[in-house]
């Protein structure tokens, strides 16, 4: 999958494609992204219109790739950790992930994408919360 992002994507640019994510929400569709916890549902919602819409991936995965980066953001700001590329041996939507405090892994780039193609049976939050909770039962992997 191809990406146009503008600043590119990396680490050190993932708070600023959150932060155009939230401003293109806002202007677009009303959409309160407030880097809260609660926001999840809120973009759980858009990317179920997307869904029910008939968006593919491919069309909208600039959008899909910022709103996981919005992701990421309420989970270093929340549980703490930081963006670092992804590990060449695991594949991933995208080059990034963020690493929680205590080594694990997560991936809220793929969370997007996941939910874009699984529907409501793919859980964000639920993923949020596990990340929040840790522990080797989490399904996040370790590192």
């Amino acid at each position: 999958m191809q990406v146009h992002l503008n600043p590119p994507l990396e680490p050190g640019s993932a708070s600023q494609l959150a932060a155009a994510i939230v401003a293109a929400a806002a202007d677009i569709s009303d959409a309160e992204l407030d880097y809260s916890p609660a926001s999840i549902g809120v973009v759980e919602e858009i990317v179920d219109g997307f869904r029910a819409e008939g968006v593919g991936r491919e069309e909208m995965a600039e959008s899909l790739v910022a709103f996981g980066c919005y992701l990421g953001e309420i989970v270093t700001r929340h549980i703490g950790g930081a963006w670092r590329p992804a590990p060449a041996t695991h594949p991933t939507t995208a080059p990034l992930v963020v690493e929680l405090p205590d080594a694990r892994e997560c991936h809220p780039i793929d969370w997007v994408f996941g939910r874009l193609e699984a529907g409501a049976t793919f859980s964000i939050r639920d993923l949020y919360t596990a990340a929040a909770v840790g522990g080797a039962e989490s399904g996040l992997g370790a590192r």
